[in-house]
Order: C-alpha cells, then sequence, then structure tokens
C-alpha cells in the first residue's frame, strides 16, 4: 500500500544570483546547504494528457532521498498529496496495479504510457531553525526535459520543441507554515524571481502541447450521456435560498464518490458500502427535490445511479451476510459446531463478495459509469434548477413535510398487514422511505434549521430497527443458499438450521420500535 504525503510547495522561473538572508524570513534561524542530487524520472500520462489536465502527475523517479513511484493529486490549499511506492513495485515501463487503480477515474480507461523523460540536477540548501529542525527545503534545479512518443503532437503552427532545459527553484514546506513560504516569496519578488507559469516540471515540459479549452471526458467516452434540460441554461443558485443549499450538498456528494473510487478499486475496508450511501445520497436528494429540480435531466441520472447503487449492492450485501452470520455462528453452542459453521458461512459468502467485486470494479472500467460520474460532475457544478429553487427555507420545510408524510405512509401501511413475505417487502419498502427522509434533510441542514435536524434524527430512528429486520430477512435467505450448496452430512449444517431459526427472533421487537419511531415521527 502506498504511503501518502501531504506537499506544500512553490515552484519560480530561474534562479537567484545570490543566497538568501535568514533575518527576513520567520523562524529561521539560519541555512545549510543539503547536498546535491542526480534525479532521472519518466512521466506516465494517456496520449491526451488526462492526467496533466487535472493536475495530476504519475512518475517513476530514481535518484534522491525519496526515489520510487510518485502520484502527485490535488490537495486543499494549493498543496498536493503524494503517494508513493518502491521501485521494486513496478518495472521502468510497467505501473504499479496501485497507482493504475489511483489513477482510473482520471485517465477514463485509456492506455497510460511514457510521455516525458526528466533529468534534473538538484542544489538543496535547508532553512533551519534555533534548534537545527528543518522548515523548508529551497532546490535550485537545472533541468533537462525529452518529450516521449506517448505525448501528443503540436497542435497549430507553432510546434513544440522535443527537447527543452530550464533552470528553475522550488521552495517546499518540511516542518514550517505558509507564513515562510509567503515570506520566502516577497524575498525572491523583490529579486525579480516570478512564480513559474507552469508549477510542475510535467506542464513546463509539455507546454504548448496541450489544446486550449480542452475539456475531459466529453461525449467521446461514448455510454449514457446527460440529456439537456429542455433547452434552458441551468440558473446559478441563488444566495440563502434552497437551490444553493441542494447545489452545495450535491458537491459533497460528488467530491465523496471520486475520492471513493480507488478505495472501492483497491477493496478498502467499507469503502464499498460509503460508496453506495453517497449514490443512496444523490438519489435522495434529486428525488426530494424534483419540484425545484428539471426532471428531463435529472430522471435520467437517476436512473444510472440505481444501476451502479445495484452493482455495489451485490457486493455489500454479501459483505454484510459474511459479517453478521460469521459472528452469530461464534457464539452457537457446541452441538450447533459454532468454528465449522462460522467458517462455512465466510467461505460462501466470502467468494460471492468476491466475484461480486470483481463484478464492480469491471462495471466502473466501462464506459457506462464514467459516463455517469461526468455527469455527476456537471450536475454538481450546475444543477438544472427552476424557478422555485430561488425561494428560502419555507421551500425546504414543504419538501421536509413531504418526505415525513411519505415515510409515515409507507410504515403504516406495512404496520396494518399480518406478518409474512408481504409485510416484509412493506417493511423494506418503508425503511428506504424513511432513509429518503434522512438524506433529504441532510441536504438541507443546516440551511432549514431545528425542523431538518429533527427529521434527519427521527427518520433514522425508524430506518435503523427496518434495516436489521430486513437484515433478518437476508440472513434467512443466504442461510438457504449456504445449506443448499454444501453437503448434507455437513457438521456445520445443524449450526446453519439453528441460526436460520434464529434470524427472526427479534423480528417483532424490531417491528415494534419502528413503530414507536413512527409516533415521534409527527411531532
Amino acid at each position: 500500500m502506498a504511503t501518502v504525503h501531504k506537499e506544500t510547495e512553490r515552484t519560480y522561473a530561474g534562479a537567484l544570483d545570490h543566497p538568501l538572508s535568514a533575518e527576513r524570513l520567520p523562524q529561521v534561524a539560519g541555512m545549510r546547504t543539503g547536498g546535491t542530487e542526480r534525479l532521472d524520472a519518466v512521466y506516465f500520462d494517456t496520449p491526451d494528457l488526462r492526467l496533466l489536465r487535472r493536475g495530476v502527475t504519475l512518475r517513476r523517479r530514481t535518484g534522491g532521498h525519496d526515489e520510487g513511484w510518485h502520484l502527485k493529486t490535488p490537495g486543499e490549499d494549493g498543496s498536493r498529496n503524494e503517494s508513493r511506492l518502491p521501485l521494486a513495485d513496478g518495472a521502468a515501463g510497467h505501473l504499479p496495479p496501485e497507482l493504475l487503480a489511483r489513477t482510473a477515474l482520471d485517465t477514463r480507461g485509456r492506455p497510460v504510457a511514457p510521455v516525458v523523460h526528466l533529468r534534473t540536477r538538484r542544489d538543496l540548501t535547508l532553512l533551519v531553525d534555533e534548534g537545527g529542525n528543518t522548515l523548508a527545503e529551497l532546490a535550485r534545479d537545472t533541468v533537462s526535459a525529452r518529450v516521449l512518443g506517448g505525448a501528443p503532437p503540436s497542435p497549430g503552427p507553432a510546434v513544440a520543441p522535443d527537447a527543452v532545459d530550464w533552470v528553475e527553484t522550488e521552495v517546499e514546506l518540511v516542518d514550517g507554515g505558509t507564513g515562510l513560504l509567503d515570506a520566502v516569496e516577497a524575498e525572491f519578488h523583490r529579486r525579480g524571481l516570478e512564480r513559474a507559469a507552469q508549477q510542475s516540471k510535467l506542464g513546463h515540459a509539455l507546454a504548448g502541447r496541450l489544446p486550449d479549452g480542452a475539456d475531459v471526458g466529453g461525449a467521446d467516452d461514448g455510454g449514457w450521456t446527460r440529456p439537456a434540460a429542455s433547452g434552458r441554461a441551468a440558473r446559478p443558485p441563488r444566495s440563502g435560498s434552497v437551490g444553493e443549499a441542494l447545489t452545495g450538498y450535491l458537491r459533497d456528494q460528488a467530491a465523496a464518490l471520486r475520492t471513493l473510487d480507488p478505495a472501492v478499486r483497491l477493496d478498502e475496508p467499507d469503502s464499498v458500502h460509503r460508496m453506495r450511501v453517497h449514490v443512496r445520497r444523490l438519489r435522495s436528494a434529486l428525488a426530494a427535490h424534483r419540484r425545484i429540480l428539471d426532471r428531463t435531466a435529472t430522471d435520467p441520472l437517476d436512473h444510472e445511479l440505481r444501476w451502479f447503487g445495484k452493482v455495489l449492492g451485490r457486493a455489500r450485501d454479501a459483505e454484510v451476510i459474511a459479517g453478521r452470520l460469521g459472528a452469530q455462528a461464534e457464539d452457537l453452542p457446541p452441538e450447533g459446531h459454532p468454528a465449522e459453521t462460522a467458517a462455512r458461512i465466510r467461505t460462501c459468502s466470502g467468494a460471492r463478495y468476491r466475484e461480486a467485486h470483481h463484478a464492480a470494479v469491471r462495471a466502473m472500467d466501462g464506459r457506462r459509469y464514467f459516463a455517469l460520474l461526468d455527469a455527476v460532475e456537471r450536475l454538481a457544478e450546475r444543477p438544472p434548477l427552476k424557478g422555485r429553487a430561488t425561494r428560502g427555507r419555507a421551500e425546504a420545510r414543504r419538501m421536509l413535510d413531504r418526505q415525513r408524510g411519505r415515510a409515515a405512509r409507507r410504515l403504516d401501511q406495512a404496520l396494518d398487514m399480518a406478518p409474512g413475505p408481504q409485510r416484509d417487502g412493506r417493511l423494506h419498502r418503508a425503511r428506504k422511505a424513511a432513509k429518503r427522509a434522512r438524506y433529504a434533510a441532510e441536504s438541507v441542514t443546516p440551511f432549514a434549521g431545528r425542523p431538518a435536524d429533527r427529521l434527519r434524527k427521527r427518520a433514522k430512528g425508524i430506518q435503523q430497527p427496518l434495516g436489521a429486520h430486513q437484515d433478518g430477512v437476508m440472513g434467512e435467505r443466504a442461510l438457504a443458499g449456504i445449506a443448499d450448496a454444501g453437503p448434507p452430512d455437513d457438521r456445520s449444517a445443524f449450526g446453519l438450521g439453528i441460526l436460520h431459526a434464529r434470524q427472526r427472533a427479534d423480528a417483532a421487537r424490531q417491528v415494534k420500535q419502528a413503530a414507536k419511531a413512527r409516533k415521534r415521527l409527527a411531532g
């Protein structure tokens, strides 16, 4: 697994003729040489430079104190997050699978190849405090770059060179703060040293090869794309409106999907569940706010989110069953053979999870998934808001009332039925309605104030016991399938039977708890 390092640095064109003075720099007590490093790096990208367009750089570097594979992605406040792997994790021309997974969202499935070869002589100066601790590194880099066959040709009549040399200065924080960076920059300005037009060496080497106005992930990706919103341009949200609150919420969910994409591909713990939750939150927001959104744009998107939610759901269900039933099996009495029963459950459910996870990753490598994410990003950037989206809290509270009423009606319908498969289905629908109400309330919290927070908590009070009830329904089905798949004389058969009988042991209590929460829902 890659180690992640936060990098805060600035790059300047050229180099100083004379060294800086520590007197003008806060916390800096002195300077000392850091020696000279010779760095050799090959940068990778798609043929149309999709990584560079998104501010991402991927390289294999030898030499220096941190040689290895480096993936740099944009962070907050101008910083960058650098994921590092040792050189042994990939051959010179073959990227480590982990880095391919971490860049799949940006490459949109395009092949990745070497695009630039850089050789750098780095002369380091360390800015230190009174204790000798390094606050920042000042690097004078003499760079020689050669564009490789994987890079695109230069557009237009002005042909960019295939080889270029330059000198630049980098300042990177180690233990200092951004105030130190600002002070160093002020000193550079006084001496005529300005920020470089390109803050990355890759960008400098490929300057002039990226078409102006180029976009990433457009209609050429194929698959489903969002239809136009009734021929009208999406209107920007008015400050203090329900539309503004919804826009912020949609942006948070879109960002979460982007963050979780590599985690799901790498099968990090709980990542499938978290990504599925954000898909549900997006769907709930679109459904709950349908009166302020142009549905000709959002309904097709909801259809695709539903598809992807089901893809994730198959893996998540197997994961839940393995954890829940495996733990229950370990508590069986001796005659239920707890060790054998737990092992059989986890073996069967684990195999189903791996199969479902592989299917999810295959879907995530497809055009349909990338087109879906493109549409989600466009939605979050400029939702197709209708005129009533300019209204304030009153509109948000009317939406909350509708979601509260919907959840209450569905639960009432379920509670009026006799126990059995049909009521199980109705209770599951009531659970989903409560979950939508909860997420709808989240979408306008704190904009709508206490009513939103109150609905969020009370809807959760219904959702949780009904979720436990649904887990029991799923557990019964899963145990029957596990029993059918094994030999009849297996020592775990009796334990599976005990667990099957126990799945509904708390059903009445869970339904009663949900009914009690229903009474508080109207308050």
